[in-house]
Formats: structure tokens, C-alpha cells, sequence
């Protein structure tokens, strides 16, 4: 029962994780405005939001090991409740900056932390139902977001109703502390608190690390290209109007969404290496349909595979930690995982951006395809390495 209730906190805080993570793109039309800013000023924030992600989850274990998951999580949720209200009574555009780092401590905190304990403590099924859930806190947030704008004119009004919801959350988080110390937790009594971190020099000695932090890069950077350059993709190489390049990208949000979803009753037919196969396999036919010279109605379900692909690869990787390297240094790893995750993501779609410059939009499903195989060398050489160490 105990169990059970802290997982459907869990669920909610993931949601929350959500609602953040897509409010400054659906709200920096008016904000850039508002703020008297250049429009392209929303990429110094986007990367001082993910430099405080990748900082907080490289130290989210030495962090966890002081103070435990239970009261982590609800400092990290009342430091991305705080930051949003400064978003909301900002009116200055280097507040922004102040704001964004904090939400960004928060929220890598939050992720590195849950999504460690959820690895540890619950089924593969959780896990990949969790990221559909933060897919839909993803969705939700742009429509809060456009209520208020369209209503009231104001994106302020948006990001404190949100942080509203957030607050909420804190006050049952900092309420029900007691739940995380009745689950015993396998490295000991006190749910981590007080044993001893372990040095970044052993984590990255530690058999199939290297591997793993690669296949993670390499999987996000597939993910954040796709969302970002895909509309283009098909506008400049493909001759797709505009508004309807926004519609057939959707297909990939719903296949991410809808493919978590249903990968969760996958789990309990195949494991969470059968899993990261099978979604680089439909990833594969996905970019095979983009780069194929026939009809472009292929583009439809081209979107939709490496949607549906993308889906389990991300939550089965991280569910697999504990199995791969042991539950005593699952957390700090989990961190590491997160930040290179959060590394790629920033990264690399910019960069694809730049080979643009001197390339065509050609070289779409072609960079992907390399990020991706690169993904599965390093996943396949992870899994003999792992299976070596156990021998």
C-alpha cells in the first residue's frame, strides 16, 4: 500500500517535470517582446537552464547520499516551483538568467533522483509509463500556457499558475516524507542517506560507463535533432507547406507518447535489452522511410516509427542501471547518465544546425542514422562487456 502511494506521487512529480520543461518555448513569442529581447536571446536561457540540469545531476548522489531521495525530491520541486514564480513577476531579461539556473538545479536534481529510484525499486512497466506521463505534462504546459495568453494576454499568469500546481506538490511531498524511509532500500536502511559517495575516478573506471554515457549522448542527440530540425526537413527538402510540417512532426511526439505507453505492457514479454533493440530497429526503418526516393507519404509513418522507437530506449537504459553496475552505484551513474542525456540534447541540434550552413537539409536522416549507430554499437558493446565482468 505504502509502496503504492509513493508511486503515484511519483507519477505526479513527473507530470510536474513535464509542465516545466515546455512552458519557455510556448511562451517566448510574447515574452521576447514583453522583455524587449532579439528573439534568438531564448537560446542563452535555454542553455543556462541546461548547464544548472547538467551540474545538479552530475552531484545529484553526493547530494542524495547527504540528505536522502524523499527530502531531495521535495527541495528540488520547491526550487522549480520558486524559480517559475520569478519567471512570472520578471521584467527584466537578465532575471531570466537567475531563474532559468534554478529551475534547471531543480529540475536535474528531480530527474536524476527519481528516475534512480524508480530503477532501483519498481518494475520496468513504471518506468517507461513515468516518461509517457512526463510527455504528457509536456503536452498539458503549452495549453496552459496559450489559455492565458489567449484569455488574459499574459504569459506571467501561466508560469505562476504553474508554479501554483508545483507548490501544491511540495506541500504533499514535504507531508508525506515519512513514505520514502518505509521502503527499505537495497543499500541500506536510511534509503542511501549517510553512506559513503563514490569519486568520479571510479565511476568512470567502472566496467561499460563509457559505453553507456556514449549510447545516451548518441540517443538523445537522435531525439532532440528530430524535434528540432524535423519541420525543416521536410519544408526545405521535402516541399511540405509550413503548417503542415508542424502537423506531421506531431506524429513523432505521439509516437514517443503512445509508444511508452505501450511499452510498458511490453515489459512483461521482453526484457529492457530486448526493448532498446527493438526501438532501434523501428528507429532504423524510420529513417529508411525518410531517405527512400518515393512517395511522400512515407514521411507519415517515417515520423511515427522513430517516434515509437525512441520510446523505450531512453526509460529501458536507465531501468537497466542497477542491473548493469550494481544498486550501490546506480545513483551516481543514473547522474552522469542524465547530464551526458542533457549534454546531447543542447548540443548537438545546434551543431547539426551548423553543418546545414555548408551542407542541405539532405543530411538529416543521414546524421541521425550516424548518432543512432553509434547508439547501438556502444548499447551492443555495453551488454558483452557487462556479461564479461559477470563471468
Amino acid at each position: 500500500m505504502i509502496s503504492m502511494l509513493l508511486l503515484v506521487i511519483i507519477y505526479i512529480s513527473f507530470i510536474s517535470m513535464g509542465l516545466q520543461d515546455s512552458l519557455l518555448g510556448s511562451a517566448w513569442p510574447s515574452m521576447y517582446t514583453t522583455l524587449n529581447v532579439p528573439l534568438h536571446f531564448l537560446g542563452f536561457i535555454s542553455m543556462t537552464y541546461a548547464a544548472g540540469t547538467v551540474i545538479a545531476s552530475v552531484f545529484s548522489e553526493k547530494i542524495i547520499k547527504r540528505l536522502g531521495t524523499g527530502l531531495v525530491v521535495a527541495i528540488s520541486v520547491l526550487m522549480t516551483a520558486a524559480a517559475l514564480m520569478g519567471f512570472s513577476f520578471t521584467s527584466r531579461f537578465a532575471l531570466l538568467f537567475l531563474w532559468a539556473a534554478l529551475l534547471g538545479l531543480g529540475g536535474g536534481s528531480l530527474d536524476a533522483a527519481l528516475n534512480n529510484y524508480v530503477a532501483v525499486h519498481y518494475k520496468a512497466i513504471h518506468m517507461n509509463w513515468l516518461h509517457c506521463f512526463w510527455g504528457v505534462g509536456a503536452s498539458v504546459g503549452p495549453i496552459v500556457m496559450s489559455f492565458f495568453l489567449i484569455n488574459k494576454n499574459s504569459w506571467n499568469i501561466g508560469y505562476r499558475t504553474i508554479s501554483l500546481i508545483q507548490c501544491s506538490l511540495v506541500a504533499v511531498l514535504f507531508s508525506t516524507l515519512f513514505l520514502w524511509g518505509k521502503i527499505k532500500s537495497p543499500v541500506n536502511d536510511r534509503n542511501g542517506r549517510d553512506s559513503k559517495s563514490i569519486p568520479f575516478k571510479e565511476i568512470f573506471s567502472t566496467v561499460g560507463v563509457k559505453q553507456v554515457l556514449v549510447a545516451f549522448f548518441c540517443y538523445c542527440t537522435v531525439e532532440a535533432t528530430t524535434l528540432f530540425w524535423g519541420s525543416s526537413f521536410l519544408v526545405m527538402e521535402k516541399n511540405i507547406p509550413p503548417e503542415k510540417a508542424a502537423q506531421w512532426l506531431s506524429l513523432f511526439f505521439i509516437g514517443i507518447t503512445a509508444g511508452r505507453f505501450i511499452s510498458g505492457f511490453m515489459t512483461f514479454k521482453f526484457n529492457n535489452r530486448q526493448m532498446i533493440r527493438l526501438g532501434q530497429s523501428l528507429i532504423v526503418c524510420g529513417i529508411a522511410a525518410l531517405i527512400l526516393p518515393v512517395e511522400r507519404v512515407l514521411l507519415l509513418p517515417g515520423f511515427f516509427m522513430i517516434g515509437f522507437g525512441c520510446a523505450p530506449i531512453f526509460p529501458s537504459l536507465i531501468h537497466e542501471t542497477p542491473k548493469n553496475f550494481g544498486v550501490d552505484k546506480s545513483q551516481a551513474i543514473v547522474g552522469i547518465q542524465m547530464a551526458c542525456a542533457y549534454i546531447g540534447s543542447t548540443l548537438m541540434p545546434p551543431f547539426f544546425g551548423l553543418i546545414t550552413s555548408f551542407f542541405s537539409f539532405k543530411t538529416f536522416p543521414i546524421f541521425i542514422g550516424i548518432m543512432l549507430a553509434l547508439c547501438i554499437l556502444m548499447t551492443e558493446t555495453l551488454n558483452k562487456k557487462v556479461e564479461k565482468n559477470r563471468a
